[in-house]
């Protein structure tokens, strides 16, 4: 199972710290962020890696490499101008291949990787299980607790299916595993993913499942600051281990 990393954001609100840094490499505890999400795939055996970029690109490009410092294998996807999360993961298509494809946001912190109905994801979620899971839907989505700035959530959950109808509802992660069929007919360019996921409810064929543990979205300097000094706190009362206590949102 290949996955990809959405790193070509402009951090915007991360300014100044983003106007000389890609957003994913902000540090969390001496650490980039996007380097925790490279070493959770690396351990549970998910290798290749694909990488979107647009602003300062290069520089994630010069401080990641191939990946071999992480035992796995980095391709990038290089935008000259940001595509969206649609457009992004729609031109990379071809470096992901013809299976279903793991894709997590580049500014976040998690401190797990998600399960797939209680099943860890990893070398031990095999290709068939995989192949089962998406036969009749195009993609799988883990929903988080909504943070504090998004309180009025985004989607709902009802019997393994997400829908953006019920109550209550909750925050999407950026978490998902997509079919590439998902993108079949979807524009070249610049799109967003959330009217092509709203259209895909409709049709009944976007699976999810909440994700209960550590989840922060890492959008402001003021919550990249405050997940820091949670995280340093948590480490000095237990050690190298993170606490799995969930932090400031």
């Amino acid at each position: 199972m290949k996955a990809m990393i959405l790193a070509a954001g402009r951090g915007e609100r991360l300014r100044p710290l983003t106007d000389t840094l890609p957003k994913p490499l902000a540090e969390v505890v001496g650490k980039p962020l996007i380097v925790y999400h490279i070493e959770r795939l690396a351990a549970l055996g998910i290798t290749e890696i694909v990488i979107n970029h647009a602003w300062l690109g290069h520089k994630l490009e010069a401080s990641l490499g191939d990946g071999s410092a992480w035992g796995v294998s980095i391709s990038y996807s290089p935008e000259t101008e940001a595509l969206e999360t649609g457009g992004g993961i729609k031109q990379a298509l071809p470096l992901l291949g013809d299976e279903p494809f793991l894709v997590l946001n580049g500014d976040v912190y998690i401190d797990s990787l998600p399960s797939v109905k209680g099943l860890a994801l990893d070398a031990a979620l095999n290709t068939a299980k995989i192949a089962e899971l998406m036969r009749e839907q195009e993609a799988y989505l883990w929903l988080v607790d909504n943070p504090k700035q998004h309180p009025e959530g985004d989607f709902a959950l009802r019997d393994g299916k997400v829908n953006d109808e019920d109550e209550p509802k909750l925050t999407f992660s950026g978490m998902a595993i997509y079919h590439p069929r998902f993108f079949d007919g979807a524009p070249s360019g610049r799109f967003g993913l959330a009217p092509m996921l709203r259209a895909k409810m409709q049709q009944g064929l976007i699976g999810g499942e909440h994700y209960p543990h550590l989840w922060c979205d890492v959008g402001t300097l003021a919550r990249l600051e405050s997940l820091d000094a949670e995280l340093r706190t948590a480490l000095s009362h237990t050690g190298p281990a993170l606490s799995k206590t969930k932090v400031v949102r």
